[in-house]
């Protein structure tokens, strides 16, 4: 309905993820140039976490649209909780192979013969899995033997995890993910959008969608928008098309705070929704320390600074509790620790992003000039 009455060629704020609608954000750079980095290397794990609808799914939907097919053969799995045996039939059916009537061990030789097979085209193969949070161990580790196939030397499979936070809780936390833990060489957490994204977010959409000019925005919308969806795209869309589809029953062809706060307070009404005010929104973990700097095996003190800062601050220490002030100082090494390698992390990633098309490194995609080219 809104649609029609603005003269829209397709819906701008559909929930379902679609890379036409790709929307470079700060966050989703830093992504990119991680998940470049990761390629790059060609072996291990790549691992990108993020709330539910900060876009996981259309960052790789980007992805695949900006690898080159002749160099990786991109395979696609949403986890549903499957167990080992059925995730690696999932594989085998992604790679062309029937698993009917195949055991285990049969399997697992097919699935290394059908990777092979794609490796001797010229190309790796990389596993793209979507929503690894519901994944049991047993799944998980059969994940990890799987990116052990080789090719002489070189890895033939590499894999790319998608998952809400508790997995990554669950990769720093859990004993028996430590062989996984130690071939991850990449990992990155989207963050909520900015303030100052949400306007250029909207009008990119709009403009997808053969935006004319109807309906016009208030200044006041941008931040009423930030306010009511925390910055997280799916929350943003949601709220988005309510306010234009209240827009189009009223009439109007101005979108102001007003009529975003009053959106707000229906969605609320017709289906409560977590607080996403600004000021609720609870701090993320600062990034982790950059790939190259993590080798197999090293030391786990820094990634604690990073995921397990402590809830509580820490009590200044006193003359006679000597253990105290030994925390204490423990605390303020691992604060200077974090200092550097945030600095590391920022002079990294400025790097990736401001490299041109024709700077080495990049493996199978594509450069951030291309990025922005298809945003």
């Amino acid at each position: 309905m809104d649609d029609d009455h603005f003269g829209l060629t397709t819906r701008p704020f559909q929930l379902t993820p679609d890379p036409r609608f790709w929307f470079s954000t700060a966050t989703h750079r830093k992504a990119m140039a991680y998940l470049g980095y990761g390629l790059a290397q060609g072996e291990g794990f790549i691992v990108i976490t993020g709330e539910i609808g900060a876009g996981k799914t259309t960052l790789a939907g980007h992805l695949v649209e900006t690898i080159d097919p002749q160099r990786l053969n991109v395979l696609r799995l949403v986890s549903t909780a499957i167990h080992a045996d059925d995730l690696l039939r999932t594989v085998a059916t992604a790679l062309g192979i029937d698993p009917a009537g195949l055991a285990k061990a049969q399997l697992l030789t097919a699935i290394e013969r059908g990777l092979h097979a794609v490796a001797r085209t010229g190309r790796r193969t990389l596993l793209v899995v979507d929503e690894v949070q519901a994944l049991p161990v047993d799944s998980l580790e059969e994940l990890r033997m799987l990116s052990n196939f080789q090719a002489g030397s070189h890895a033939i499979l590499q894999i790319l995890l998608l998952g809400q936070p508790e997995f990554r809780d669950r990769l720093h936390g859990s004993d028996a993910l430590e062989q996984m833990r130690q071939r991850v060489i990449a990992i990155h957490h989207l963050d909520p959008m900015g303030a100052d994204e949400v306007e250029d977010y909207i009008a990119h959409r709009l403009g997808v969608a053969g935006w004319q000019g109807r309906p016009d925005f208030a200044a006041d919308a941008f931040p009423a928008f930030h306010r009511g969806s925390g910055g997280v795209p799916r929350r943003l869309n949601q709220l988005a098309a309510r306010t234009m589809l209240a827009a189009a029953i009223e009439g109007r062809d101005l979108i102001d705070a007003a009529l975003v706060e009053g959106v707000l307070g229906d969605l609320h009404a017709d289906l409560p929704l977590p607080d996403v005010a600004v000021g609720s929104v609870a701090p993320i973990a600062a990034p982790e320390p950059p790939p190259e700097s993590i080798e197999p095996g090293a030391d786990e003190a820094e990634d604690a600074v990073f995921e397990r800062a402590p809830a509580d601050p820490v009590p200044a220490p006193t003359a006679d509790d000597p253990v105290l002030a030994a925390r204490v100082a423990e605390l303020e090494a691992r604060v200077e620790q974090q200092d550097a390698a945030l600095r590391r992390v920022l002079t990294l990633l400025v790097d990736w992003v401001d490299a041109d098309q024709s700077r080495a490194g990049f493996g199978p995609i594509r450069g951030p000039a291309a990025w922005n080219a298809a945003a």
